[in-house]
């Protein structure tokens, strides 16, 4: 397929900058976002605003999706006015995060409805890397969707793996939030170690540079920890916990998680400390407040 058709729904924090880097490589681009103003951006960039998911499908080729959780994947597919509606779109790529088993019976589904393939592809790298087109892209599916979906990724992506069939890319996607968000929290605890215990916490990152401490999530997250400064979001404490709590509903007696209960205990009191929809270094307000 040559040139298709591209619809987006879901233009939120991660989903906004993505098209935007579709629309920069040429992809004429249909949006939809629950809430319309989020679109805002991207029609402004030349993108065509839907009035529903359905909508959205009769003016694609494929759809893709970066929506909150499974429940609003099955909402813009399967509800009303959704794109299972609809004949004529060839393939569904999600970039969602969600239960690996969901995952498959969604596509399935879809399948039956109006023949549409599914390609799994959750991203890694949050706003930073999806404002660069540098993201982290694992996917799920048939060879063929994956080798369909593959090329239309290229603009959003340093890298993009198939993993398998379908529910591949969502069960990776589960091991990369285990290693990012227990990083999350050893970023915080040190952080606050270290302002706790007199040391400059602004010049970790500098001092830490090119050591076995180093990581992308520390140079990211330490500096804004250090300074509390918790604006643009790189990515929210509820949407952490929810892919965590997936984790642990996923895992079984063959894969003990204690690394990841203490940093699911630790996002579920910054969430409840009403900290759910703001950056994920907040936390590190949780632990001072635990001082």
């Amino acid at each position: 397929m040559n040139n298709p058709r591209l619809g987006y729904l879901g233009t939120g924090l991660m989903g906004g900058p993505m098209v935007l880097n579709l629309l920069k490589a040429g992809y004429e681009v249909t949006v939809w976002n629950r809430t319309a103003s989020k679109c805002d951006e991207a029609v402004a960039a030349g993108a065509r605003r839907a009035d529903s998911p359905a909508d959205l499908a009769r003016h694609s080729d494929v759809v893709m999706a970066c929506l909150t959780n499974a429940a609003a994947v099955e909402a813009v597919l399967f509800g009303p006015d959704g794109v299972a509606g609809v004949a004529g779109p060839t393939l569904f790529v999600d970039f969602s995060s969600m239960d690996p088993e969901q995952t498959k019976a969604f596509g399935a589904r879809l399948r039956a409805a109006n023949g549409m393939g599914w390609v799994d592809a959750p991203v890694s790298g949050g706003t930073p890397a999806a404002t660069s087109g540098t993201l982290t892209i694992m996917a799920g599916g048939t060879a063929e969707d994956f080798a369909r979906a593959e090329p239309l990724m290229a603009p959003l992506a340093q890298r993009v793996t198939h993993m398998g069939p379908a529910g591949s890319g969502q069960m990776t996607k589960l091991v990369n939030q285990i290693i990012s968000g227990c990083t999350m929290a050893v970023v915080a605890e040190a952080v606050q170690f270290a302002k706790s215990s007199g040391v400059d916490a602004t010049r970790l990152t500098e001092a830490l540079a090119g050591g076995f401490a180093d990581s992308k999530p520390f140079q990211l997250l330490a500096p804004r920890m250090a300074t509390e400064s918790f604006e643009n979001p790189l990515g929210t404490v509820a949407m952490m916990l929810k892919d965590l709590d997936t984790v642990a509903e996923v895992g079984g007696p063959a894969a003990p998680l204690p690394m990841t209960e203490t940093a699911r205990a630790l996002m579920r009191v910054a969430c409840d400390q009403g900290h759910a929809e703001e950056d994920i270094s907040t936390i590190i307000l949780t632990l001072k407040g635990m001082a």
